[in-house]
């Protein structure tokens, strides 16, 4: 028998097609005509794998969150450790893909990535002593702050006109310089309110 000239369809093959529309394109670009097209499949031949649209995305999500490092939970790190190292892990998930970040921060959902990290994140919370209140409070408060990070970039915001700034912004007078160090502002940025954040708690900590 001939071997099938292209590989057979999967929910691995939908999904990174999928993460690929995203990612180039944003989310307004996937469609299950669309991903049939682009993987040159029937469109019916996709609710085989997946039911809808939604349930496409909710895997690219996933796929995504899967990315991300929790170890540091559960392997003895001290609190405010693993919330760094767990910080820069997820921002760095997320930074890789933020076109799906406006669709996981509709929330976990049934995704089983997106549900170990937050199980993994109240857990160590309250292991540390944390009351479960306040664990739940510290992971909302950690995905709005990582979620909003991974957006955009604050830097590339800046256009390079030095006389718009000089001109009526004469605060902004170095802003002109800012999209041409947008890594360097943006890690900065986002290191200095991952500390502060942190610092914050620490300065509540019940123990």
């Amino acid at each position: 028998m001939a071997r099938p000239t292209k590989p057979l369809l999967n929910r691995d093959r939908i999904v990174a097609s999928a993460l690929a529309l995203v990612d180039g394109e944003g989310l307004q670009a996937v469609s299950t005509r669309r991903l049939a097209a682009e993987l040159g499949v029937s469109g019916p031949s996709l609710y085989n794998h997946f039911r809808n649209k939604d349930e496409i995305l909710d895997a690219v999500a996933d796929t995504v969150c899967a990315q991300v490092d929790v170890s540091m939970f559960s392997d003895g790190t001290e609190w405010r450790q693993a919330l760094v190292d767990w910080g820069r892990s997820y921002r760095a998930a997320l930074s890789a893909h933020p076109n799906i970040v406006p669709f996981l921060a509709q929330g976990p959902g049934r995704r089983p990535s997106q549900l170990a990290i937050a199980d993994a994140v109240f857990g160590g919370m309250t292991k540390a002593g944390w009351p479960k209140a306040q664990a739940t409070h510290i992971g909302a408060l950690m995905r709005y702050f990582v979620a909003g990070s991974a957006l955009g970039s604050f830097a590339r915001g800046f256009i390079d006109d030095a006389a718009l700034y000089e001109r009526d912004y004469p605060h902004l007078d170095q802003a002109h310089l800012l999209a041409e160090h947008q890594q360097r502002v943006d890690d900065g940025a986002f290191e200095t309110g991952l500390h502060a954040l942190v610092d914050g708690l620490a300065a509540r900590y019940p123990g």
